[in-house]
């Protein structure tokens, strides 16, 4: 006798229309799978915020979160659900909510990998606490600002130590800059960091086991920031920044979440990793979009219907065992930490259960994207997101960008 279980995706959600659209119209392409006599079907629902006992049940097993790093109600919301339900969150509010980019960089340092040179700096403005400035005369040492922007060198970048969409974020070409960055940035945490002479500034988002590696130009506007190519990247320097995308991930058990890298020849520099609600946007990834949503419904799918459990205990010590191996070199220990990101996703039996189940997949995400019904998306996100003397220049743009997408996949 079959069993019939059914499962419900939450969305959390902030102000996004296109690609909550778009996945409730590819999970609704899925239909209903058998695996191992049980038949599974998957719906979505978009979330709403209101009181919550603590113990009260969580009807969605799994959420995706858009919404938590910046609104607290849902964040201590999703915790509960995980802790009290067991509900699979993408992505963890724990991690991300204490181990921020200053603390990634730690991690990421402790690893061996190439973070340039970083130094935190303390407050150019009082915080606002009635124990400042005993503490302040007391324990604070003076410094010299300017000194250490010179020993790092110019062009520095002066950003937040928790990040947050490019907020105040500047590069420094000479100590005017330094102070002027310096001076604008308040009550804000801010790390001054080094360059490198780059090649390339990849971006890599990561889903489950999926990367896609993208050419990411940000001085462009931000239609124009996924740049479309393909080989820009040298095989060597290919691989590791996916394989540096997915070790991070596995090691904070981020699960949706970009990583972004300067490329020097072979060399890589990773630079930001730690993106609670990384651009999913049709208007930004155009091109990159289809393959984005059918990886977020396919890693959704996955983790519900195999009975994935999420991971609040990281066990980072297997990744500084590995990092503290002297016989080792820097190309052998970043193979042994994607081995235990391969683990930790389960990538050969994610592989295995898409290529059974959710085969299909491909050729309906295609047809999609040709059909009305995706131009009908692509129209009310642009007519949403530009003013109107630009829907025809945007709607071009883009229904050309999805065009040559769905053009390759043939």
């Amino acid at each position: 006798m079959t069993i019939n279980t059914h499962h419900q995706i939450g969305l959390l959600l902030g102000a996004e229309e296109d690609w909550p659209r778009a996945f409730e119209t590819v999970l609704g392409m899925v239909g209903p799978l058998t695996v191992d006599g049980v038949t599974h079907t998957i719906g979505a629902e978009r979330l709403t915020i209101e009181p919550f006992d603590l113990t009260d049940p969580v009807r969605t097993p799994l959420v995706i979160d858009r919404l938590a790093h910046w609104y607290y109600h849902p964040r201590e919301w999703l915790k509960k659900a995980a802790m009290v339900n067991g509900t699979y969150l993408l992505n963890s509010p724990f991690t991300f909510q204490s181990m921020e980019k200053h603390s990634a960089y730690c991690a990421m340092l402790r690893l061996g990998l190439k973070v340039p040179r970083t130094v935190l700096v303390p407050y150019k403005n009082p915080v606002d606490n009635v124990r400042w400035a005993y503490t302040s005369a007391t324990y604070n040492q003076p410094f010299d600002l300017e000194a250490i922007a010179a020993d790092l060198g110019y062009p520095l970048y002066m950003k937040p130590f928790d990040g947050g969409g490019w907020r105040g974020v500047s590069r420094v070409d000479n100590a005017e800059d330094l102070r002027r960055s310096y001076d604008a940035s308040g009550e804000m945490l801010m790390h001054l960091q080094a360059t490198v002479d780059y090649d390339v500034f990849a971006r890599a988002l990561s889903i489950g086991p999926e990367t896609m590696v993208m050419d990411f130009r940000p001085e462009q506007p931000m239609h124009s920031r996924y740049h479309v190519s393909h080989g820009f990247l040298s095989a060597r320097a290919g691989h590791e920044t996916a394989a540096i995308s997915r070790i991070v991930n596995a090691f904070f058990a981020w699960e949706f979440n970009s990583a972004e890298m300067l490329v020097a020849g072979d060399e890589v520099y990773p630079i930001d990793y730690a993106n609670a609600c990384p651009d999913v946007a049709l208007t930004s990834l155009h091109y990159y979009f289809p393959w984005a949503i059918k990886a977020l419904v396919r890693w959704s799918v996955y983790c519900l219907v195999t009975g994935r459990k999420g991971q609040i205990d990281l066990h980072t010590e297997r990744y500084f065992e590995i990092a503290d191996d002297p016989s080792l070199s820097y190309e052998a220990k970043l193979d042994e930490y994607l081995e235990l990101a391969d683990d930790y996703f389960e990538t050969d039996k994610y592989w295995a259960f898409c290529a059974e189940h959710l085969g299909h997949l491909d050729a309906a995400v295609l047809d999609w994207v040709r059909s009305p019904e995706f131009d009908r998306l692509l129209v009310d996100t642009v007519r949403a997101t530009y003013p109107s003397y630009e829907h025809d220049l945007f709607l071009g743009h883009f229904r050309g960008l999805t065009k040559a997408w769905a053009d390759e996949q043939d």
